[in-house]
């Protein structure tokens, strides 16, 4: 019985259904591949409530999404067949086996969360709307459930993006997130030098100064942090 179930719900999310006509100018949808659950599922990194409630009745905006981006995928993955190289009888062109061709599926771009967004655009909302200690708290908390796995990218050069793009409007959120950064990469050159800039955002220049020094003992080459340094203490403000 339960897998009847799971193939009815496989069929309502793929449009199939006794008797539907085939989409115009295109095979019928009874042909097409239906697609996995449980793969869906575990690329979203949700459960089935999801995208079906428990009760019937209740709307289900995300299955409906669900139905668009199955359909999207499989657009996709067939251009990216169509463009594959064929040669014709005389020409020299080189096959592309269809095995090389990159396909897409739902990890593609959700990797194991719902809604897929880079995580530096998700702390750089937070930090501007909720300010400092939220960002903080929610960079925390997402590095403490997806850490290890393709959801996020929780490199050094993450947060330092979002601190040079925020630290003109919001100087203090941009050192809390640098401060935070360097709990993980304490010997990165560049988010030293990126705190500095946040400082000097908020006309701390003694720390700006404090931290490019400490931005060029840990990389001697970094000679924008050098530069940066020898001209800060030429005019520093008082």
């Amino acid at each position: 019985m339960r897998v009847q179930i799971t193939v009815l719900c496989m069929m309502v999310v793929a449009g199939v259904g006794r008797g539907q006509a085939p989409a115009a100018g295109g095979p019928p949808q009874a042909r097409q591949p239906l697609p996995n659950m449980q793969v869906i599922a575990e690329s979203l990194g949700v459960q089935c409530e999801f995208c079906h409630p428990a009760e019937r009745a209740t709307p289900a905006p995300m299955r409906d999404i669900a139905r668009q981006m199955i359909a999207m995928t499989r657009e996709i993955n067939a251009r990216v067949d169509a463009a594959l190289v064929k040669p014709t009888a005389g020409d020299a062109a080189t096959p592309v086996p269809a095995a090389a061709a990159q396909r897409v599926d739902c990890s593609t771009c959700h990797r194991g969360v719902a809604i897929p967004k880079a995580l530096s655009e998700i702390i750089a909302q937070t930090a501007v709307k909720q300010g400092a200690d939220a960002a903080v708290t929610q960079y925390r908390d997402l590095r403490k459930q997806y850490y290890g796995r393709a959801a996020y990218d929780f490199g050094e050069n993450t947060l330092i993006s979002v601190s040079q793009r925020i630290a003109n409007a919001k100087p203090a959120e941009a050192i809390a997130l640098m401060k935070l950064n360097l709990e993980f990469f304490p010997n990165s050159s560049q988010s030293w030098a990126a705190l500095a800039f946040a400082y000097t955002r908020k006309v701390d220049d003694a720390s700006a100064i404090t931290a490019l020094e400490k931005a060029v003992e840990l990389d001697p080459q970094n000679n924008i942090a050098r530069g940066q340094l020898e001209q800060l203490k030429s005019y520093r403000r008082r």
